[in-house]
């Protein structure tokens, strides 16, 4: 691991989605660009102290001089986002899998330049956009492509959070100071959550994005990146959008949700209530859908660990990208093909995409109104 030292919270929680199904270890790490606080961390994990470093340089030229079987099999990136780029381009130009945070870089260029690089070394590169690994948000998936909704006319995402709608940047709290600095974040809720919502709409629906228009406002005095975004989107093929992604919106917690509106049906899933997916039709009865029963689609039963009416939540979702990722990297390393459910996780390619889907929002922002936002990713 790079990044997650002490204080930091999405470290954590890779450190115990991976944990989760008993089927990889974390045995080295430069978890602070503080060596000694990367110390502190590597003992509190109780790793060796040899392979716990004092930073990623040293990490990926160190690991990779070790025989197989005894260097690190991937690196997960949980750094600010602004460090994103150069730990992963280490890492696969010593040869080495990745798996990365959210958002992938903070420029465009950067994006581009990992899915050339993923390419040319011929390695797995897996992001944490974790709400694709919710059971029911598979489940919808699975119903949207196999026409039950029909024609898909309109998706509506939301993103809303509460937690930044007071400067509490300035008053020490970490995970705010560096998220709302733009030399390290990029982008404000945009970047943060919006690319959560847009990712959660195009993993359901398979939509590409054709233009959008977005209202980027940054709502507390003094903070130099955006707290709100709303915005219209055009998908190709004619379906229609509304985006919403906010981190002022004062009672709200962590309020991802999806409605997706068909010909035939429509489709409504809530992150805070994740274990139950609503399906509803023109002239029947509501049907609510809940994890872990034998009626699901088998990518989601695949995606699921507890009998049904046991709540499954945020680290297991977390869990299956990366399990989904590691079991895939496990197929590549042994010479064998990854299972027919394992290479289900968010790819460098869906990392490109929501850069550029990023950019695009700020620049409609900046115009103040519609851009062009069709993208292909380098393959």
């Amino acid at each position: 691991m790079v990044g997650g030292g002490p204080g930091a919270f999405i470290g954590a929680v890779h450190r115990k989605a991976a944990a989760l199904d008993g089927e990889m270890d974390i045995v080295a790490g430069a978890f602070s660009s503080n060596a000694d606080k990367s110390r502190q961390q590597g003992a509190e994990l109780m790793l060796d102290p040899g392979r716990v470093y004092s930073s990623y340089q040293e990490m990926a030229e160190r690991e990779a001089a070790l025989p197989d079987g005894d260097r690190i099999d991937f690196v997960s990136i949980v750094t600010p986002n602004h460090v994103h780029f150069p730990v992963a381009k280490a890492f696969i130009e010593a040869g080495f899998h990745v798996v990365c945070d959210k958002p992938m870089t903070t420029t465009l260029e950067d994006a581009e330049a990992l899915c050339r690089l993923v390419s040319a070394h011929d390695v797995v590169f897996a992001l944490t956009h974790n709400y694709t690994g919710y059971p029911m948000v598979k489940q919808a998936r699975a119903m949207v492509n196999s026409g039950k909704i029909g024609t898909v006319r309109k998706v509506i995402v939301e993103y809303p959070q509460g937690w930044l709608a007071t400067p509490i940047e300035r008053e020490g709290h970490k995970q705010a100071d560096w998220r709302t600095d733009p030399k390290r974040a990029g982008a404000g809720a945009l970047g943060d959550i919006g690319s959560h919502a847009e990712n959660l709409a195009r993993y359901i629906t398979g939509l590409e994005l054709e233009a959008l228009c977005a209202d980027v406002t940054t709502f507390v005095e003094g903070r130099s990146i955006d707290d709100d975004v709303n915005m219209l989107v055009h998908y190709e093929g004619g379906a229609r959008g509304v985006l919403h992604a906010s981190q002022i919106s004062i009672g709200e917690e962590n309020n991802i949700n999806i409605r997706v509106h068909g010909t035939e049906g429509s489709l409504q899933w809530f992150q805070e209530h994740p274990n139950w997916l609503h399906f509803r039709t023109l002239d029947g009865p509501e049907h609510v859908y809940k994890r872990g029963n034998d009626y699901l689609t088998e990518v989601a039963k695949h995606n699921s660990r507890l009998p049904f009416g046991h709540p499954e939540a945020f680290l297991e979702a977390f869990a299956n990208i990366y399990v989904n990722a590691g079991r895939t990297i496990a197929a590549k390393l042994a010479g064998e093909e990854p299972g027919a459910f394992d290479t289900d996780f968010p790819t460098v390619q869906d990392g490109a995409y929501g850069v550029h889907f990023i950019f695009t929002a700020l620049e409609s922002g900046r115009q103040r109104g519609w851009v062009d936002a069709r993208y292909s990713a380098p393959v």
